[in-house]
């Protein structure tokens, strides 16, 4: 009977504390019967292009749980505080064309006069419980108040170190247009975005800015949910079309044949940005390991690609910095042309010979 009270009690907790903004809205009503009609949408679920596991053949939830719990990686987190940069992108003037990075998937970018920033992660957790899954020593380099007015802000998917709520929260008064995947914009209505703000898409769907900025909506090998109820809202990488360049945002994913595919009906990238971290062996069909990232890259016929989704918040179980490490090692066999920017400092995107440096080497 203890045992019984203890979880009834446990679960009422649970049910109460999910009910907190942060944890944003089900779609429902004219959105939730246009996700219906998506091709991607199968028995009250979106679904991925090819069958993707959660782990792979003889992983099961326990063993990896038990592996978080119990298994300390070394070095899983960073003793030093990550190398970094600080770029006044407040006073940037609107003519230069940079990218600068902020750890993990977060990112800005300014390119032909149009300010764009992608799943920005800014209050320093990426987790439901603001005490768990902090990020690094020296990672926290810029908050929202860093950031201009945005001409586009990209949301790739909904999980927590994706679509931060206080973050988004906090922009919203400086953002003129939101791109997200389907369902996605009920968790952004729900803290105060207003419709207008919003362009929704499926797969394959397409639109034009203004000013010769065009977005089209791309498949990912991924999953979503911001609770217990998965892929309720649709995950998704983009093709960016600027007047002077094609910018491939690459969002969580698996290596799958969707990459070939993307890379065929675009002609290529001048930059492909692809998530390169939380990595294992044992969910490599949702979070593609470092030689498939590159692989990923050449199929996209990309002319540089930026790794990123590393070096903010530990979500696996390798070293905090055996991203860089392992895509550094198998590049000398692809050779493609590898952007490792530290966090904050500016990418120059039309310059095609800037150097950077190896700053992870030599780090606790």
């Amino acid at each position: 009977m203890i045992l019984i009270f203890i979880l009834a009690v446990f679960t009422l907790t649970v049910l109460i504390y999910i009910q907190q903004p942060k944890f944003g809205k089900v779609p429902s009503g004219e959105r939730l019967e246009r996700i219906k009609e998506s091709p991607n949408y199968k028995n009250g679920s979106f679904q991925n292009l090819s069958h993707t596991p959660d782990l792979t053949e003889g992983a099961n939830f326990f063993t990896v749980l038990w592996k978080f719990i119990y298994n300390r990686t070394p070095r899983l987190i960073p003793t030093d505080s990550v190398p970094h940069e600080k770029t006044n992108l407040l006073s940037l003037p609107k003519h230069e064309e940079i990218l600068v990075w902020f750890g993990h998937s977060s990112y800005f970018m300014q390119i032909d006069g149009k300010r764009i920033l992608v799943d920005p992660v800014f209050s320093g957790s990426a987790s439901p419980l603001s005490f768990a899954i902090r990020s690094f020593p020296g990672s926290d380099v810029y908050k929202t108040e860093d950031i201009p007015e945005i001409d586009y802000l990209f949301i790739t998917h909904d999980h927590w170190d994706h679509l931060d709520y206080q973050t988004v929260k906090k922009l919203e008064p400086r953002v003129k247009k939101v791109i997200c995947a389907l369902g996605v914009a009920a968790h952004l209505e729900y803290w105060g975005y207003p419709p207008e703000k919003i362009i929704e898409f499926d797969w394959y769907e397409s639109a034009d800015l203004d000013n010769g900025f065009s977005v089209h909506a791309l498949p990912a090998r991924h999953f979503s949910g911001r609770g217990f109820r998965r892929n309720l809202t649709l995950w998704a990488s983009y093709a960016l079309q600027t007047p002077s360049m094609r910018i491939f945002i690459g969002g969580d994913s698996g290596y799958d044949t969707h990459f070939a595919q993307i890379g065929e009906k675009f002609g290529g990238f001048d930059l492909a940005i692809l998530e390169n971290g939380q990595y294992n062996t044992q969910w490599k069909y949702i979070h593609a390991l470092p030689k498939e990232v590159l692989q990923a890259a050449m199929d996209l016929q990309a002319k540089r690609i930026l790794p990123v989704h590393s070096s903010k918040f530990a979500l696996a179980l390798h070293s905090w910095d055996d991203p860089w490490i392992r895509i550094s090692e198998a590049n000398e066999t692809f050779n493609l042309k590898l952007l490792t920017p530290l966090i904050g400092q500016p990418v120059l995107l039309k310059d095609s010979i800037q150097v950077y440096s190896r700053w992870w080497e030599g780090l606790n």
